[in-house]
């Protein structure tokens, strides 16, 4: 779902070996790379949370990279919706 400027916004649950591999940093990195807005953090039940908007290929480049993450991840299912751009984010953070 395209809103305002041509965003799009997805957020995404990702299982696996997601935590204590660096996911939620590299992803930190990507995202910023891309130049995305939105949160990554890890869950009590070992997934990753991820909410990220931007332009609709960025978007989905970060999407592509979660599928695989960093070196020593393992990805076993991404489940992603998409959602309507919220404006308050202006930047990408990691969220603890």
């Amino acid at each position: 779902m395209e809103g305002k400027e041509g965003k799009k916004a997805v957020h995404a649950y990702i299982s696996g070996r997601v935590q204590g591999v660096f996911y939620r940093a590299s992803t930190y990195e990507k995202a910023r790379e891309l130049g995305l807005q939105g949160w990554v953090r890890n869950l009590p039940d070992g997934r990753v949370e991820l909410f990220c908007q931007g332009p609709p290929e960025q978007v989905d480049r970060l999407l592509e990279w979660c599928k695989v993450g960093p070196p020593a991840a393992r990805v076993d299912e991404i489940q992603a919706t998409t959602h309507k751009p919220i404006e308050e984010y202006t930047s990408f953070e990691v969220r603890y």
